[in-house]
C-alpha cells in the first residue's frame, strides 16, 4: 500500500516555544513511521500561521526523517534544529524484514564524490563512504542522496538500487495539488465533522482500499483548533448528509467519533486514523 499523508504548515500553532513545537513534530514523524507513511506533505494554511517563520514545520520533519548518520552531512546548523535533539528516535526499519544492521537492508546514503570511471562515493552510514559502481540506468550526482542496498558489512557488499529507502519522504505542495497526484488514490479528510467511523464502516474501507492490486490512500489532517474545514473555508454544517464536498476529497470521516477531549491534536489524530486505515483484511 501506498499511503501519503497531507499536514498543514499550521501545524504547530499552539506550542509555546520553538522546543515544543519540535517535540510536537517528532510525534507526527513517529506516527509516519510506525504506519509505514510514504510521502508526508506539508500544505500551506497561510490564514492559521502561528509564531513560527516559514518553511519551520518542512524543515524540522525533513530533519527528522533523515537517518541520524546522514544528519551532519546533510544539514547545517538552522534556526529551525535549535532544539532537534528532543526529537525521538524513529528507528526506521527495513523493508525486507530485517534490521537496519541486517544482511540485505536498504540504506539512504548521499554522494560525496562522482568519480571518472562510473563510480561514486557514498556515505551510507559505515565506517567510510564506500566506492559503488552507477548502475547503467541511473544518473547521480554529488550531495544527491541515493539507496544502497547492503548485503555484507564485514566485508562491505553493497549496490546501488532505484528502490526507494525506508522511511518516508517530505515535500510541500498545495492541498489541491496534493490530491491531484497520480498515486493520490483514495482521498480522505480527517475531521470531527465527518462520517463517525464504526466497526462495520471501518471494515467497508478496509475491503476497498485493498480491493486495488496496488492499493492507494491519501490522508489530510487539519491544525490544532482549526480543522480541515476551517482551513478550506467551508460551513462543517454544508459539508452533506454523505459528508461530501466540491470533488477535493472522496470522503470526510471521523476515526474518534467519541472523543474526550475538545481538541484532538494533529498527531494523536494520526495515530487514532492511520491504526484503523492501514489494516488488512
Amino acid at each position: 500500500m501506498t499511503v501519503s499523508v497531507l499536514v498543514p504548515t499550521s501545524l504547530a500553532r499552539e506550542a509555546e516555544d520553538r522546543r515544543e513545537a519540535t517535540r510536537k513534530l517528532g510525534y507526527v514523524a513517529r506516527a509516519a513511521t510506525v504506519f509505514r507513511v510514504d510521502r508526508l506533505t506539508v500544505y500551506p494554511d497561510p490564514d492559521g500561521k502561528g509564531k513560527w517563520e516559514d518553511g519551520f514545520v518542512e524543515t524540522v520533519l525533513r530533519y527528522a526523517a533523515t537517518p541520524p548518520y546522514l544528519r551532519k552531512e546533510v544539514w547545517d546548523r538552522r534556526d529551525e534544529l535549535e532544539y532537534a535533539g528532543v526529537l525521538p528516535p524513529l528507528r526506521v526499519r527495513s523493508q525486507t524484514g530485517s534490521g537496519s544492521e541486517g544482511s540485505g537492508s536498504l540504506r539512504q546514503g548521499i554522494v560525496t564524490e562522482v568519480g571518472a570511471d562510473g563510480h561514486v562515493r557514498v556515505n551510507c552510514g559505515l565506517q567510510h563512504p564506500i566506492s559503488l559502481p552507477v548502475p547503467s540506468a541511473m544518473e547521480v550526482g554529488e550531495g544527491e542522496r541515493v539507496t544502497v542496498r547492503v548485503s555484507s558489512r564485514e566485508p562491505v557488499r553493497a549496490k546501488l538500487v532505484g528502490e526507494s529507502p525506508p522511511g518516508f519522504a517530505v515535500d510541500a505542495a498545495d492541498l489541491d495539488s496534493a490530491l491531484a497526484r497520480d498515486d493520490a488514490g483514495l482521498a480522505i479528510a480527517a475531521s470531527r465533522y465527518g462520517e463517525e467511523l464504526g466497526v462495520a464502516r471501518l471494515g467497508q474501507l478496509v475491503e476497498a482500499i485493498s480491493a486495488s492490486g496496488d492499493p492507494e490512500l491519501t490522508v489530510a489532517f487539519g491544525a490544532p483548533e482549526r480543522g480541515l474545514p476551517a482551513i478550506l473555508g467551508l460551513d462543517p454544517d454544508a459539508l452533506g448528509a454523505d459528508h461530501g464536498e466540491t470533488g477535493r476529497f472522496d470522503l470526510w470521516l471521523n476515526t474518534v467519533p467519541n472523543q474526550g477531549s475538545e481538541v484532538v491534536r494533529t498527531e494523536e489524530a494520526m495515530f487514532a486514523t492511520l491504526a484503523c486505515l492501514t489494516l488488512k483484511e
